[in-house]
């Protein structure tokens, strides 16, 4: 996702899958906690419904609303953890797995191991 984006200025946008349908709005918006980079949003998929976790990469901000590169059907399956809390890195990994993500980086030689304790809401000091 584009890194120059303020992730608490995702909170409210609309969100759509790959066809381009509306799954729901950017509720909350996870942060690695080893680099701050925005990694996770959770979409509220309806008014009686839950938020659904989405990876930030590879979705793209356009015209003011995050596009998702997958059907809503996978979103709406994805695992329920809860919003409001801290990712474990467990519950990041499951995430990885359902969206079949890549978690392996590429080594970067000027920076540190990452911690790989993911979710820091944005905003938040936890």
């Amino acid at each position: 996702m584009q890194t120059d984006i303020d992730p608490r200025s995702l909170i409210g946008r609309k969100a759509y899958d790959r066809q381009g349908a509306k799954i729901g709005t950017v509720d909350e918006v996870y942060l690695d906690d080893a680099t701050g980079e925005p990694e996770w949003a959770a979409v509220r998929t309806g008014l009686f419904s839950r938020d659904a976790f989405v990876p930030l990469e590879p979705s793209r901000l356009v015209d003011d609303a995050l596009h998702i590169p997958y059907d809503r059907k996978l979103i709406k399956d994805a695992p329920d953890f809860g919003v409001g809390r801290h990712l474990s890195p467990e519950q990041e990994l499951q995430l990885y797995h359902h969206y079949r993500l890549d978690i392996t980086a590429p080594a970067d030689v000027n920076r540190p191991p990452a911690d790989k304790n993911f979710g820091n809401i944005a905003g938040s000091d936890d």
